[in-house]
């Protein structure tokens, strides 16, 4: 029995037409809000106008968030190095490591 960990790769297959929506969602309750804002301003009301701001974006922000990360996650895919991916991966890291051991001493 090989007592090795399988090695993954992390694949993330987000795309901005995923979340092309989503911005235009963001940006309608940005204008809306600003547009609510611009209604109620006045010399009496601007507490109103800046707080229904601040009452639009607080109550919107964790949905959007959600929406967004939601997303992400479910576009990111771990698949399973194959074996010869990982040995080539080894010997590109011992050369790295070697030139660059080799580099400090020509250096130093």
């Amino acid at each position: 029995m090989d007592n090795e960990l399988q090695k993954y790769k992390m694949i993330c297959t987000l795309k901005f037409g995923d979340i092309y929506g989503q911005i235009i969602v963001w940006l309608i309750v940005i204008f809306i809000s600003l547009a609510t804002t611009l209604a109620l301003w006045s010399s009496t009301r601007q507490i109103y106008a800046l707080a229904t701001v601040g009452i639009v974006l607080v109550l919107s922000l964790p949905f959007l968030l959600f929406a967004f990360v939601t997303t992400l996650l479910n576009h990111i895919e771990f698949a399973p190095l194959e074996e010869a991916d990982t040995l080539s991966r080894r010997n590109a890291n011992r050369e790295a490591a070697r030139a660059s051991r080799q580099k400090s001493a020509a250096a130093g």
